[in-house]
């Protein structure tokens, strides 16, 4: 049995695809090891990839501080509300799209994808916000936000891919728009369902433009607030920063690299309990129609 020949391809794609893997987690290698290693082996920069003199005392700092944990409760509740939120106004905006026989349905599809490429700015966005009411409320992280038109297509391309046959039985059975929606539409859309919620919820995780606009009451930031004033400002998170270590420097970048690990990992070990949907409800979306 002869071998099959690797093509240059595949070596060219195989080259490039590690490159690529090297690229993306060298720098998550190095802040972990950072936050992991002593402040002498950081102050002699001796720390690549591998933590030297391990201590966690910056894990302890960042999980100890209240505002901290505050921010985590705060960061989970914008992104599973505003997920939710986006996930029914998207599928059903979707739905409706994806049907034929709806009325202006061109036009509408026409003034949805003009919001991709044109938009009001960031002022009369937040003038819109402030009318109505959502300055400093809960609302204000999750509703601006709440549909994606590139999301909002994917999921009406994918929906428009569904057998017209399933809804034409559905309707015989005497169910009316919504609950053709609800009973087939929705059971067969998981792999999409799953997909778009990957993506809302990766946007708000890490989303501090909004906050930054909306919030004013230190209760209400999110993680990334907290995060951005600690790498952008140099803020400590904890007044007891400075008495860890002989180089305040040293113990805040290693701080800094902690808290990024902190915010960074939940939302990442969310994606292997969805990957075997992610994949297909990506690809699917994106060849049908």
């Amino acid at each position: 049995m002869k071998l099959n020949k690797i093509s240059p391809f595949h070596v060219v794609s195989t080259v490039i695809l590690l490159f690529v893997v090297i690229v993306t987690l060298y720098p998550f290698l190095h802040m972990l090891a950072v936050s992991l290693s002593g402040d002498a082996y950081v102050m002699k920069n001796e720390v690549t990839i591998w933590p030297k003199g391990l201590n966690f005392n910056m894990y302890e700092i960042v999980l100890g501080d209240p505002k901290m944990w505050n921010a985590i409760k705060n960061t989970i509740v914008y992104t599973a509300l505003g997920t939710s939120i986006a996930l029914v106004v998207t599928s059903m905006g979707a739905y409706a799209l994806s049907r034929t026989y709806m009325a202006f349905r061109k036009g509408f599809m026409m003034m949805i994808v003009f919001t991709m490429f044109f938009g009001g700015g960031m002022i009369p966005t937040f003038l819109v916000v402030r009318s109505l009411g959502f300055v400093d409320t809960i609302w204000g992280m999750v509703i601006p936000g709440a549909v994606s038109t590139w999301n909002l297509i994917l999921m009406r391309t994918f929906f428009a891919g569904i057998p017209k046959e399933l809804e034409e039985s559905g309707r015989i059975d005497g169910l009316n728009d919504i609950g053709v929606f609800m009973r087939i539409i929705v059971p067969l859309s998981k792999a999409s369902f799953a997909t778009i919620a990957l993506f809302y919820a990766v946007g708000l995780w890490n989303n501090f433009i909004f906050p930054l606009l909306y919030l004013r009451t230190p209760d209400l930031f999110p993680l990334q607030v907290l995060l951005r004033n600690l790498v952008l400002a140099g803020s400590a998170a904890s007044g007891d920063v400075t008495q860890i270590g002989g180089d305040n420097q040293i113990v805040e970048e290693s701080l800094k690299y902690a808290t990024i690990m902190v915010s960074s990992l939940p939302i990442l070990m969310v994606y292997p309990f969805i990957q075997k949907y992610f994949v297909k409800g990506a690809m699917i979306g994106a060849v049908k129609g």
